[in-house]
């Protein structure tokens, strides 16, 4: 219940009321997320193309990551933004959507596998990054990364399809 009325409270802010009314504010907020969700996919299938020796195999690994991260990650707050913006101009509605919430479940089973493969698959990377074959432990984060993102794609599209 408490939930409900935290969510009640956050649609019914000035802004997340704004988005709703307004009919070109939301599409143009969406267009935002999905071009910022572009570049964070891109720029992590980059990074697992490389580590399952796929593309990118005449760069080491490390500075491929080093290279690429700030890109990332600078794409993930405006993501994170722009859909926390959505996610207020209906909230109560987007916390009962099944997409919705499997998409949230997704993002943090990336984030776990990410969290994962820098704390312990990076570790040996000046050994490894610099030749062309990876650690199976490295293509299993890459493989499983990969998957999930494609996942949180498709549930992102499952919102837009059941949300009325």
């Amino acid at each position: 219940m408490e939930l409900d009325r935290s969510l009640d409270w956050l649609q019914n802010t000035a802004i997340a009321r704004t988005i709703a009314e307004n009919e070109i504010l939301f599409p143009w907020i969406e267009s935002v997320h999905v071009l910022a969700i572009v570049l964070v996919i891109g720029t992590i299938s980059i990074v697992d193309l490389r580590l399952l020796g796929v593309a990118s195999l005449d760069r080491a690994a490390k500075h491929l990551l080093h290279e690429l991260l700030p890109y990332t990650w600078g794409a993930f707050v405006v993501a994170a933004v722009t859909g926390t913006l959505m996610f207020s101009s209906d909230a109560v509605h987007y916390a009962q959507n099944f997409y919705f919430r499997g998409k949230l479940v997704l993002l943090a089973l990336a984030g776990i596998n990410m969290a994962v493969f820098h704390l312990v698959g990076v570790g040996d990377i000046d050994r490894w990054g610099a030749t062309r074959t990876t650690p199976a432990a490295a293509k299993a984060a890459a493989t499983v990364s990969l998957l999930t993102w494609i996942a949180v794609v498709a549930f992102g599209r499952g919102i837009g399809f059941t949300m009325h």
